[in-house]
């Protein structure tokens, strides 16, 4: 299954040292234009995301819904998150491939 693949790709990004994960954290990346792609999960709530999504049409950064809630992000990743992000665009790519 796709979704199961593109969990798994987002362990090896995070493995690589490529993902950032945090509202906070992934604002501070769009804004610095180190982040090539963000991610939420499909329960983050509004108020988390709000900064995120605008800082991302700001920077024209693509933005997209995954269909996990947090804890099961947080489970693939070890962390507690519901907002990632990649910094590198060769993992931004195949993430959007997975997500399509």
């Amino acid at each position: 299954m796709n979704n199961d693949r593109l969990l798994n790709f987002l362990g090896i990004c995070k493995r690589a040292g490529m993902l950032l994960s945090g509202a906070e954290t992934v604002t501070k990346a769009v804004n610095e234009g180190k982040a090539k792609l963000v991610l939420y999960a499909e329960d983050v709530s509004d108020n988390s995301l709000k900064g995120v999504i605008k800082a991302a049409d700001v920077h024209r950064i693509p933005a997209k819904r995954i269909p996990y809630r947090k804890e099961e992000l947080s489970f693939a990743l070890g962390k507690h998150c519901g907002i990632v992000c990649t910094t590198d665009p060769g993992f931004a790519k195949k993430m959007i491939e997975l997500t399509n």
